[in-house]
């Protein structure tokens, strides 16, 4: 009979937390949010013989002092019942700085597996550990690990089978604080044991003494405890008055007192600690004069591998679709259910098969930015970027929500809680719709490819994505300048060491965006489809300006030149197409606000996507592939791309990127905007705002294009 156990894994940011959740778990996880709060939640389950584990991997924290929404979430994850062991993972090149925490955790006196992870690392730097010494100190059994590595985990998984069967003989600390302070620990500890509260009954009362006495804003708000203040003030007061003892302070010197002294007894150096690769590196990539141009030019090596790898797999999914509907139109005959016929082939391949199409783009550059992340570059740009974000108004913690704003904008938008700042806070998730989302670039993949020769298209990406930042930071300025007034906050970065992203790991964040992006294909962008193809069907016009019909009759027994008859017919079917899907409800809606949107170079069909896109940004795509997939006059399927190239310039082409780019991503951005600064008239102001400076910026360019002719001239 197999048994099940709860783990919490816990440690530090870059400690390598991740690669042994992966390592551990693989492709059985589940992401979400925890309630309330706006940091992701992952856990796993894997087998270990006859052991069925869960593993929740709880967000990477410094300590449990409960000062950011990661560090309560960690409080309160860990201090509920359930949790059988924490698995620490410890970042093994800097031991006493990661540490820290573990003597937080230990108070809590739950069985605890050490994992000292990039011992590797560690070993290249000299270090040498007294492994039997450190677990004595701890109370708790330490392996050594490489989780980067797919064998870097056996010892762990080894450890974890032994430590889980024994469970009920874990060590307990060696942890004090010295005579004082170990004294007002207990004073306080008797007042909650006398308490006898069942909720918290499974928590040492030594562990709540601790938090009490350093003022932690979760243990301070736990009703059941607010007998114990008293006690707690009467305390500290003793330590100030007798010994000039400040407790908030005091307690965590004398931690890392303790851990120097552990360090002392357990760690050595076998060799001269000498200057690693990744700071030599760093002099290059962090570079003042050098360190710009770098990002930039990664940041254009991405789109270019991006766009190389998709097009070939592309090419296979986009021919898939057409001969898909190809099919199903041979087999099918139009007089029978031809509205079902219709809704299938023309509503349902055209537009969810057109975003599909795009899978290869999300899937390669996701992959491209993992390798970023994994390998610690993401942190160098944010220390690149912190420079001259914050002469834009901005500071450093905004930098990662930015970034974040490349997937999707609305996670981005929860990510900004981090920033302790609230008119930081604010003015980033006022920008953060200018950041260029991966719900857009379908429409770059769309529109690039047919107006744009191949040895542009990385060019063209990278410039549309740096005038969406220029025009995020742009704005930054103007509303720390105005509406956001304030002095900037000062922001510590940490830089983790580089290292090798593992396949496993690269695959993992390509099958999570891959996921996430079929997943809105098959419900949000499948509905979307039905109910825009039913609005591009309905009304049917029954009366034309002119009989078609009879005219394309006698064009048929004319003696006219075979080829020019051809052209008269398809140009009378075309016009017949026009006439009747202008006289729908979104040729309607279209012919109504054309001319609102001609001065930007838009025309109905083109209007009424954009205005679809306001569901999803994919949309667009989906409701252009509709209506050119019902505006066809024969049986054949023509790709999207060449009815755009026929029926639009490149300066069009690139107006509509500029325009998607600048304007709202979707209406779920506005309402998180909306529930982030619980103002509607901030959501309001937000999305008015947006839209005037798409259309104002894409009206100048399409004027001055026009006026000049640059890119006028159709290439279909």
């Amino acid at each position: 009979m197999s048994r099940t156990f709860r783990i919490a894994l816990a440690g530090n940011p870059n400690c390598g937390k991740t690669s042994v959740f992966n390592a551990l778990t693989g492709a059985r996880q589940h992401v979400g949010n925890y309630p309330g709060v706006t940091v992701e939640s992952k856990s796993g389950r894997f087998s270990l013989g006859d052991m069925e584990i869960e593993v929740i991997d709880l967000p990477g924290v410094y300590s449990l002092s409960s000062s950011s929404p990661e560090e309560e979430v960690v409080f309160q994850e860990l201090t509920k019942p359930g949790i059988d062991l924490i698995l620490n993972v410890v970042d093994s090149t800097i031991p006493r700085r990661s540490l820290y925490l573990t003597t937080q955790l230990a108070e809590l006196h739950i069985p605890m597996l050490l994992a000292f992870n990039m011992t590797d690392d560690a070993k290249k730097k000299g270090l040498k550990f007294n492994i039997p010494k450190l677990e004595k100190y701890f109370g708790s059994p330490i392996v050594q690990t490489v989780g980067c590595r797919s064998n870097g985990i056996k010892p762990l998984t080894d450890q974890l089978a032994k430590t889980l069967n024994e469970l009920d003989d874990h060590g307990v600390p060696m942890l004090s604080y010295g005579g004082d302070i170990d004294d007002a620990v207990n004073a306080v500890s008797e007042k909650i044991d006398a308490l006898g509260c069942e909720k918290y009954a499974h928590v040492p009362s030594r562990f709540f003494a601790v938090k009490l006495l350093e003022h932690d804003t979760c243990v301070m708000r736990i009703n059941e405890f607010a007998s114990v203040h008293g006690e707690v003030e009467n305390q500290i007061s003793h330590l100030w008055d007798k010994h000039a003892i400040n407790a908030d302070t005091f307690m965590a010197d004398r931690r890392y007192a303790m851990l120097a002294g552990a360090c002392r007894d357990t760690i050595s150096m076998t060799q001269e600690k000498r200057r690693e690769i990744s700071d030599k590196i760093d002099m290059i990539v962090t570079n003042k004069i050098l360190g710009l141009p770098l990002f930039l030019i990664i940041i254009y090596l991405t789109f270019w591998f991006t766009f190389v790898c998709a097009e070939l797999p592309m090419g296979w999914i986009e021919s898939f679709f057409g001969w898909l509907a190809d099919f199903i139109k041979s087999i099918w005959a139009p007089d029978k259910w031809p509205f079902m016929r219709s809704l299938i082939t023309d509503g349902i391949i055209s537009g969810v098969g057109g975003v599909i199409v795009f899978l290869p783009n999300i899937l390669f550059l996701f992959f491209a930015i993992a390798i970023l992340e994994d390998s610690g570059y993401m942190s160098r740009a944010a220390f690149v970027m912190d420079g001259i974000m914050r002469k834009f108004g901005l500071q450093g913690r905004s930098f990662v929500p930015l970034v974040l704003g490349f997937g999707c904008t609305v996670p981005a938008i929860m990510a900004t809680r981090t920033i302790e700042s609230e008119r930081d806070r604010a003015v980033t998730i006022m920008v953060l719709p200018l950041m260029s989302c991966g719900a857009r670039l379908p429409i770059y993949a769309l529109i690039i490819p047919a107006f744009f020769p191949v040895k542009y298209h990385a060019t063209v990406m990278w410039l549309i994505y740096v005038i969406g930042v220029a025009a995020a930071l742009t704005a930054a300025r103007i509303l720390k300048g105005t509406l956001f007034k304030g002095d900037g906050e000062v922001y510590l970065m940490e830089l983790p060491p580089y290292r090798l992203p593992t396949a496993k790991s690269l695959m993992l964040h390509m099958w999570d965006r891959g996921r996430m992006y079929l997943h809105k294909a098959g419900t949000i962008i499948l509905a979307t489809s039905v109910i825009l193809f039913i609005c591009n069907t309905f009304p049917v016009k029954k009366d034309f300006s002119q009989d078609y019909d009879a005219q394309i009759t006698r064009l048929e027994k004319s003696r006219m030149d075979e080829a020019e008859k051809r052209e008269k017919t398809a140009a009378l079917k075309n016009a017949r197409q026009a006439e009747l899907m202008e006289y729908t409800i979104s040729g309607r809606i279209g012919r109504g606000l054309e001319p609102v949107f001609r001065p930007i170079g838009f025309d109905w069909k083109i209007t009424t996507a954009s205005i679809a896109a306001l569901s999803a940004k994919e949309i667009f795509v989906s409701q252009l592939g509709i209506l050119y997939a019902e505006g066809e006059t024969d049986e054949e399927s023509v790709p999207l791309r060449r009815q755009l190239m026929k029926n639009y310039t490149p300066l069009q082409g690139f107006c509509i990127m500029l325009f998607c780019l600048l304007s709202v991503p979707c209406l779920a951005t506005l309402a998180i905007t909306r529930r982030e600064l619980n103002s509607w008239l901030m959501m309001a102001c937000e999305g008015a705002g947006l839209f005037l400076l798409a259309y104002v910026t894409t009206f100048i360019v399409y004027q001055l294009g026009t006026f000049f002719r640059i890119g006028t001239v159709f290439i279909g």
